[in-house]
């Protein structure tokens, strides 16, 4: 499995999900199995971010479960892409301070949808929450807007891809 880091396409973020680098996000590792065609991350989070006393907070499972959608929509179909709308059902309670893993894969893709879900599994693989999502794929001009900075030429290739 590959590490994903949006500096990987020559921009650097201050995520809310993912990026190590912010001291008050979540900070959820992101990694593209290419074989699978997957994209999983493994969280483990702390009561810092519950609702309910015990359980993770439901916001930020939409949170973590649109984020895996769209690393989907970046590492599979290899598209920047923004959420149109996004359906999820909460199973079972994600529980704080226990490990658990997102997982998104891509149901499918044209130049100007991508389709995808996500789901949320326990340590004994039980589903906690699932998420479909609709994500409109964004062009060049829009992708530098959504980004805010110049792109290298490797970096628009990779948005004509």
């Amino acid at each position: 499995m590959r590490p994903l880091h949006n500096r990987d396409w020559g921009f650097e973020t201050n995520c809310f999900v993912c990026e190590p680098a912010n001291p008050s996000g979540l900070r959820v590792p992101f990694m593209h199995d290419e074989q699978g065609k997957r994209v999983v991350a493994p969280f483990n989070l702390s009561n810092d971010f519950s609702g309910a006393p015990q359980y993770v907070h439901g916001g930020l499972l939409l949170a973590l479960m649109d984020e895996a959608l769209a690393w989907a929509a970046i590492a599979i179909a290899r598209k920047i892409a923004v959420t149109r709308s996004s359906v999820a059902e909460f199973a079972r309670p994600v529980r704080v301070g226990r490990d658990h893993e997102v997982e998104a894969v891509l149901t499918a893709a044209a130049d100007d949808r991508i389709d995808a879900e996500a789901v949320v599994r326990d340590a004994k693989e039980r589903v906690c929450a699932t998420a479909s999502g609709v994500f409109i794929p964004l062009g060049p001009a829009q992708a530098r807007d959504a980004i805010g900075t110049a792109l290298t030429d490797r970096d628009a290739s990779f948005l004509r891809e």
